[in-house]
């Protein structure tokens, strides 16, 4: 069955709640109790799933929906997950029909076509029944989500990114909807059908993991319903999606009436292909906002595809991003957009093409690319929320200790990719587009995977040069201590994270394989299983953030300050910020020195912005 997903996005309207008998207090309580369940269900995983990239990660997004499949409700989380949750279950809907949805069962999801992101992407929800007072029957009133990434997915290739599959059947088993639970009742059959198409014998702990934080959430939501009735809960959804909508309608009615255009470049796909092209075209009339990326890349031979699903969760996130906190996402957020993705796009593509690579890039730079469209708009809010992360370097091999297979994901703690804003330095270690996701000690993973890391300091000048600065990358090492394989994907070498109003890119990425020997294996786009000897070594240059605004700008006192925390060189201080520095570093005696700064910045300024860049 072939399903429209655009289509499917658009199929339930906003629906106002007219003469609605419920208070603003009421209705913000009942969201804030979803809320704290969305959280709860979140948590849930977190503490009972089996394998590290659920139990450590905090790679889950949990959200609750009305029966009609629009987002209600959603927890703190990762935020292009959080947004990508509603297309899977009106999938269900439409598909299955509101009466195979019965009390006490449970669903699993994790087709891209069907409106998920890529096949690691599990969604398992359940329905939450309430009291018809006009009938006196149950009926279904609100749906619980609870959407995790697990570490593989069947197919060709461990870890779930099989990058140079030929299609979507390739990269594992796609299940569009499966009731795993019939009316409280375990379809064993199922379950061990999916199982058996999975290589980590814990995936099935992590999907029960899943399946449990489902059914806590049905019973908290029972309560909730119990407690203030069908018709408030109804009503508050509704209150609420129509205040989301008003809202966001009053911030893009405050931005300036104009086009605005842009393009960006993911530095090749898998296969090598480079420039993969994203192009926007942002139109702001009055109190509506139209996103069109026509005229993005739409070569059939290439291998980067974003699913409409993923592309809109990326919208949704970067332009949220940019508005106020405090305006609810919800549905109402959600339809206030007019997105256009040309079908056949790499942004769209057509129903088959592998996508486990694309949901990462270019699904992360549609964020990069509406930032930059709106960066002579909304300067101070334009902050891309992106990464450059490629895909996780993937290591295979044999642990001696079990003599189980391992599939490490090099889930460790890093920096890289995280922009600064205006007003404010980049900070933490982590892109902002990475939500509450959360790495594990070196020693959390060295207990787990025959590896020892033997480095992850930040790299000096790797930080974009601007008015406020962006983070520094990071240098990560780590040493196999048994015979491994690598399978990666890396972008952010050519095209790495861009400066704004007037800030320099950040330092690009760089991985070798094999590190120090006599053999080393710089990945130039895709690491095919590359061999690794016991005691050989990876390095990971991970790239820096990009800057905000003109780099002469910046307070020289916060370049001196950046140079004695080994952000930035001496020489860095003077070639990107026009900051002449007596002195000696080793001595902790530097100085600014002000005149010589004021003479070299002017002098910059009248040779124009090129000057001073690396």
């Amino acid at each position: 069955m072939h399903v429209d997903i655009t289509e499917l996005a658009r199929s339930r309207p906003r629906i106002t709640t007219g003469a609605t008998t419920i208070d603003p207090v009421t209705a913000e309580v009942i969201r804030d109790t979803m809320e704290t369940v969305c959280f709860e269900m979140a948590v849930y995983v977190s503490r009972t799933a089996t394998t590290p990239i659920l139990n450590q990660s905090n790679e889950r997004n949990a959200t609750i929906l009305d029966a009609r499949g629009r987002l209600a409700a959603l927890s703190v989380g990762i935020p292009q997950f959080m947004l990508t949750s509603t297309l899977p279950v009106r999938f269900a809907l439409d598909f299955l029909g509101v009466e195979e949805f019965r009390e006490g069962d449970v669903f699993v999801a994790n087709d891209p076509y069907h409106g998920g992101g890529h096949l690691p992407d599990y969604n398992v929800f359940a329905p939450v029944f309430g009291p018809d007072l006009a009938t006196g029957e149950r009926r279904m009133v609100l749906i619980a989500s609870i959407q995790c990434h697990h570490g593989d997915t069947g197919g060709a290739v461990p870890g779930g990114y099989n990058v140079t599959a030929n299609d979507i059947w390739g990269e594992g088993s796609r299940w569009p909807v499966l009731k795993v639970i019939d009316q409280g009742r375990e379809r064993r059959d199922v379950l061990y059908a999916m199982s058996v198409n999975n290589r980590i014998p814990d995936y099935i702990g992590d999907l029960r993991a899943q399946i449990g934080a489902a059914q806590l959430a049905v019973e908290r939501l029972g309560e909730l319903i119990e407690r203030w009735g069908v018709p408030q809960v109804e009503e508050s959804v509704d209150y609420m999606i129509d205040y989301a909508a008003r809202r966001f309608r009053e911030e893009v009615a405050a931005w300036p009436d104009g086009t605005y255009e842009a393009d960006t470049y993911v530095d090749h796909d898998p296969l090598g292909h480079p420039d993969i092209h994203l192009h926007v075209k942002i139109d702001v009339a009055g109190e509506r906002l139209t996103i069109d990326f026509t005229g993005t890349d739409d070569r059939q031979e290439i291998q980067a595809w974003s699913t409409f699903g993923n592309t809109r969760g990326y919208t949704v996130g970067q332009i949220a991003a940019m508005m106020d906190p405090e305006i609810p996402k919800n549905e109402g957020f959600f339809e206030e957009i007019e997105l256009v993705v040309p079908p056949g796009c790499v942004l769209n593509p057509s129903p088959g093409k592998p996508v486990s690579a694309g949901t990462h890039h270019p699904g992360a730079e549609v964020g990069e690319v509406i930032a930059l469209a709106l960066q002579h708009v909304l300067p101070e809010k334009a902050v891309p929320q992106v990464y450059k992360t490629g895909i996780p370097t993937v290591i295979v091999g044999v642990d001696p200790r079990t003599g189980a297979s391992f599939t490490d994901h090099s889930a460790e703690v890093y920096a890289g990719w995280c922009n600064a804003a205006y007003g404010m330095d980049a900070w933490g270690c982590q892109a902002a587009a990475f939500g509450n996701l959360w790495k594990a000690t070196a020693e959390i993973n060295e207990s787990l995977y025959p590896h020892v890391q033997w480095g992850r300091d930040y790299r000096t000048d790797s930080g974009g040069p601007g008015q406020w600065r962006g983070l520094c990358g990071s240098h990560y090492v780590k040493e196999v201590r048994v015979d491994a394989k690598v399978y990666t994907y890396v972008v952010g070498m050519k095209y790495p994270m861009p400066g704004i109003a007037g800030g320099h890119a950040g330092e690009p990425n760089l991985l070798t394989i094999r590190y120090g020997s006599d053999d080393p294996h710089v990945v130039r786009h895709t690491a095919d299983w590359v061999p690794m000897s016991a005691g050989q070594r990876l390095c990971y240059d991970y790239g820096g953030g990009g800057g905000w605004g003109d780099p002469l700008d910046r307070d020289p006192q916060a370049v001196l300050d950046d140079v004695l925390d080994e952000y930035v060189s001496v020489e860095g201080a003077e070639r990107d910020y026009g900051v002449v520095l007596t002195g000696s570093l080793a001595d902790l005696t530097l100085a600014v020195d002000e005149a010589a700064t004021a003479t070299l910045r002017a002098s910059r300024r009248t040779a124009g912005p090129s000057a001073g860049e690396r």
